[in-house]
């Protein structure tokens, strides 16, 4: 092929899908070191607690009904045993949550400890008083207890319920069938009988992640204040107030039995129940939006958008100099291309050790540092050489702005690439495309 402006495109191309096979080969790098981070959030939970599901204080009584059953000439005993479940009418909890981060290695988990106080009131207890279902039925209860479950007791660091301002024995397990990890106390037998019930539960409770309080009670009314400023709301029930500030946040959520099935379902006696993670929760996540790995992640997506602009905007210097005084040579481009993926690398080893912000100025000061001493040099000239390190500075600036706002990335890539396209078409309107491709004309024989 004699056309060199057609040989040296291929070739660029070629240099292209070479440069995009290293940029692939270190996305799986990013997606290996995810899968240790993964693996670093799932040991430390091990050792430590998971992610914190609160549900309680319940009331519950266990009963006997027995009954006889006449059997042809035999008479014999039949017998069932049930339990009696009653939740708050009212529930309000207080909580305050200090971040305890854990690290394995170079991964980061978030973790915290949290204060819980619990106040939960009972107007009545008609509840827990047993009904027999079978015609001569007699039924015997035991005294009621109260309990408190949690989806990782590991993570129960202390706890005290109070009645009456006096302080209960507590024992392990809720010694319900489903909802089994979590604590009880034993309850005066007299209250099953009696008015009104008030409880006061302080828990001192660890985990990571995430907390969430299921609405086990008629109203609910739970307070959250935490040092954590990146929090994210989750759950089946957003707060109806949240300030969240640089220093932690403040939320408030507030449901009722109206609008929750899960004091309805705590109160079932007997059949399946759901495990204490599938009810309704009111639940916040102690996020990190500084992910290293994730944010490397999307800026490896605009790699080869990086790449074809530099490629573009060499090209476009090439082509439109004053002065051809030198050529930019494919392998140019490759070595250009090496250095555009090698700063992907370099800012993924980079945010392991230094905060994100930090890690991408230095790389990409490290990359425009080297592209605009390089192009001074490719280009063949110092003017030309800081121009395009220039430009080089621009590019990661916008990349940055594209990591940072992912609410408007869309936005600020495609104004982006139009504004590239634009001044493009500006720069190029007067080339004559033919006459640059051409071959240069055959020198005229001389005279004999």
């Amino acid at each position: 092929m004699r056309n060199p402006v057609v040989v040296k495109v291929m070739a660029v191309l070629a240099t292209v899908v070479l440069i995009s096979v290293v940029l692939a080969r270190i996305g799986w790098l990013v997606d290996e070191r995810q899968v240790y981070q993964h693996e670093a959030v799932d040991s430390v939970q091990q050792s430590y607690a998971g992610a914190q599901t609160l549900m309680g204080p319940v009331l519950q009584r266990q009963c006997v009904e027995e009954w006889e059953v006449v059997q042809g000439s035999r008479t014999e005993v039949a017998r069932r045993g049930f339990a009696l479940q009653a939740v708050p009418a009212e529930l309000v909890a207080s909580t305050k949550t200090q971040a305890d981060a854990r690290y394995r290695g170079l991964f980061k988990v978030n973790g915290y400890n949290a204060r819980l106080e619990l106040q939960a009131r009972w107007p009545q207890l008609a509840v827990l008083q047993p009904r027999a279902e079978n015609a001569g039925g007699r039924v015997s209860c035991q005294a009621p207890t109260v309990w408190v479950a949690v989806s990782d007791p590991r993570g129960l660091r202390s706890a005290r319920i109070q009645l009456a301002g006096r302080t209960l024995e507590l024992q392990p397990g809720t010694g319900h069938k489903t909802w089994k990890d979590g604590l009880h106390a034993g309850l005066p037998a007299a209250l099953a009988d009696g008015g009104a019930l008030e409880l006061n539960v302080t828990l001192d409770l660890v985990g990571t992640a995430e907390l969430a309080v299921v609405p086990a009670a008629r109203s609910v009314q739970w307070t959250l204040a935490a040092d954590w400023p990146h929090p994210s709301f989750g759950g089946r029930f957003l707060p109806v107030t949240r300030e969240v500030r640089d220093d932690g946040f403040d939320a408030r959520w507030s449901v009722s039995a109206l609008a929750s099935n899960a004091a309805q379902i705590v109160e079932q006696a007997g059949g399946e129940k759901p495990r204490l993670g599938s009810l309704d929760t009111l639940a916040v996540t102690f996020t990190d939006p500084v992910n290293p790995y994730v944010l490397a992640d999307r800026a490896i997506k605009y790699g080869l958008l990086f790449v074809v602009l530099t490629f573009a905007a060499v090209a476009l210097a090439e082509t439109l100099a004053r002065r051809r005084v030198r050529r930019v040579h494919p392998v140019q481009y490759a070595l250009v291309g090496l250095a555009l993926a090698l700063f992907f690398l370099l800012l993924l080893a980079l945010s392991e050790q230094l905060p994100f912000a930090a890690a991408y100025g230095l790389a990409a000061a490290a990359c425009v540092l080297l592209l605009g001493s390089y192009g001074r040099h490719m280009l063949g000239g110092v003017r030309d050489g800081w121009l395009f390190g220039a430009g080089m500075a621009l590019l990661y600036g916008l990349l940055y702005l594209l990591l940072l706002r992912e609410q408007t990335a869309l936005l600020v890539g495609s104004l982006g690439l139009f504004a590239a396209l634009a001044a493009v078409m500006l720069l190029t309107r007067r080339l004559d495309w033919y006459r640059l491709g051409a071959a240069p004309a055959a020198p005229a024989a001389p005279e004999v």
